[in-house]
């Protein structure tokens, strides 16, 4: 696929929607991966690194190696990610802090349109593709409610690899946070204690987890959008419905912790009507800028997809 300066820059945009989405605790930079029309590329590229690539590096050089792996792509898509966490990451720390309504509505938004678009990706509706659809769904939702271990302290290096593994794949897959996925496991603290204590091995475990993680699961799903790609489709648009849960506006909170500040975080909630609202948490409810944000972020995603399909028109 040949592409200009303009087409990569868009691409950097799309990596600037993902950082900001893995700033925000809960919310997948695979959901838009998914939504912004990029997530079969990334899959691909990403299980193409493999052996026959590092052949290609020790015997037709770095331009072979290169091209095979799509660089080009990973190097615009990540300047993105990378931008986008560094300048959002506190402004998005202080949304979460101070106006959680606000932004949980506009990424409520954001994930309705995407459901929306991507249904129709799935060309033949049958029960294989109901029942994919409604498992995916009910797995994503469970995900969502099940109580997290707190202060799990494990530091076993099995279980350590197994958290990376898995963090990576939830950060691949549309709906939940590698991150969310820690904090359920109990080991959110010990990987962020490891961090800001450069506990070089328990860091190196986690990171081979990760690697070992994304390269398998990468090459898993590549391989089903070969084979089944309706029910692949099925699958992820299942369970980013399942995890609209997670991303629902009011919610009153079931366990505190603290982070490694000392402040205190919500590590479990339950979504609540906005109706009872300020009656269990004693906060305003904010309905009428809720559903302008959520309608904000609707929006976002259908002119993305116009523009996306006016592209693809004239290319």
């Amino acid at each position: 696929m040949k592409r200009n300066f303009l087409d990569y820059l868009f691409i950097t945009s799309k990596g600037m929607a993902m950082g900001a989405a893995d700033v925000v605790p809960g919310v997948s930079g695979g959901t838009i991966a998914f939504i912004s029309g990029i997530y079969e590329e990334l899959v691909g590229s990403i299980s193409k690194i493999n052996l026959q690539a590092f052949k290609l590096l020790f015997s037709k050089g770095i331009v072979a190696f290169w091209k095979h792996i799509n660089g080009n792509f990973f190097i615009a898509l990540l300047a993105g990610i990378g931008v986008s966490i560094i300048s959002l990451a506190k402004g998005m720390k202080w949304l979460l802090e101070n106006e959680p309504i606000m932004i949980w509505a506009f990424f409520f938004g954001l994930m309705i349109a995407s459901v929306l678009f991507l249904i129709k990706e799935i060309k033949r509706w049958n029960l294989a593709t109901i029942l994919v659809m409604l498992i995916s769904g009910g797995v994503a939702y469970f995900i969502t409610v099940i109580p997290p271990l707190v202060n799990g302290g494990n530091q076993n290096l099995i279980f350590i690899f197994f958290c990376g593994a898995l963090a990576i794949c939830a950060m691949i897959l549309p709906g939940i946070s590698g991150a969310f996925i820690l904090v359920l496991l109990g080991a959110y603290h010990t990987v962020l204690d490891a961090l800001s204590s450069w506990n070089f091995k328990l860091i190196s475990v986690f990171g081979v987890g990760a690697i070992t993680g994304i390269l398998s699961f990468s090459k898993a799903l590549k391989w089903l959008f070969a084979k089944y790609r309706t029910l692949t489709f099925a699958g992820l648009t299942g369970f980013i419905v399942g995890s609209l849960n997670k991303v629902w506006p009011w919610k009153e909170v079931l366990k505190w912790d603290t982070d490694a500040q000392g402040n205190a975080v919500a590590v479990w909630e339950k979504s609540i009507s906005p109706c009872t609202f300020k009656e269990v948490t004693h906060t305003e409810p904010q309905i009428f800028i809720a559903v302008l944000l959520a309608i904000a972020g609707f929006l976002v995603i259908y002119l993305l997809e116009k523009w996306s399909n006016k592209r693809s028109k004239k290319h």
